[in-house]
């Protein structure tokens, strides 16, 4: 199966400002390493292949993919169990958030064939690294608040996606090391991030 990139460098455009010069090769390495290490262990290894098939080698969403695979990805409005009125943007927000935290923390450090360096500019002055790592925690807080609407997606559609399976350690699994998980306290996957204590069974779906 050929790499699917389920976002580019135009869709994150429409989210971030960045320089045009940037090379397309350079975001869709951190595309693959955000589906691959952070989406993936959100999702579950076999609802993620499941989803994942649903799309053309462009990614673009195949014309026959299950309606309930284009409403995750691209969003819709509904009724939750509570009784109440949901504009779910899709999932596009949360793994664009978690693609530019990844670019933000590879683009610091550039590898030659003496060793990694970090840039040097003519004209401006390279951000220091606590910066850096701040903007990542930035990042990735946006892309965990976005998470949150696609898990709220998917526990009041739980029903019609028996494949996925809510599981806790998917937020430590996501994080790419003890540094990240050290900073981020964005309550993602965690009973009360939407207050889903007392109306899912969350036992039922944890493996």
């Amino acid at each position: 199966m050929s790499q699917i990139y389920l976002i580019n460098k135009t869709i994150i455009k429409e989210y971030e400002e960045f320089s045009n010069n940037i090379k397309d090769e350079r975001i869709l390495i951190c595309v693959k390493k955000a589906q691959d290490l952070d989406l993936k262990p959100f999702f579950g290894h076999a609802f993620y292949y499941d989803f994942i098939k649903q799309f053309n080698e462009d990614g673009t969403i195949k014309d026959d993919a299950d309606q309930k695979y284009k409403d995750l990805f691209e969003g819709a409005e509904y009724t939750d169990r509570q009784g109440n009125f949901i504009m779910y943007e899709g999932l596009q927000p949360t793994l664009v958030y978690f693609t530019w935290a990844r670019f933000i923390e590879n683009d610091a450090v550039q590898y030659t064939s003496t060793g990694p360096v970090t840039k040097l500019h003519d004209n401006a002055e390279a951000v220091k690294v606590n910066d850096i790592v701040k903007l990542v925690q930035q990042q990735r807080s946006v892309a965990n608040a976005h998470a949150n609407e696609v898990e709220k997606f998917l526990w009041d559609h739980r029903d019609q996606f028996p494949l996925w399976r809510h599981d806790e350690r998917n937020k430590s699994a996501r994080q790419s090391g003890p540094r990240i998980r050290g900073i981020d306290k964005t309550r993602y996957n965690a009973p009360g991030s939407y207050n889903p204590g007392s109306n899912y069974p969350f036992n039922n779906f944890i493996d």
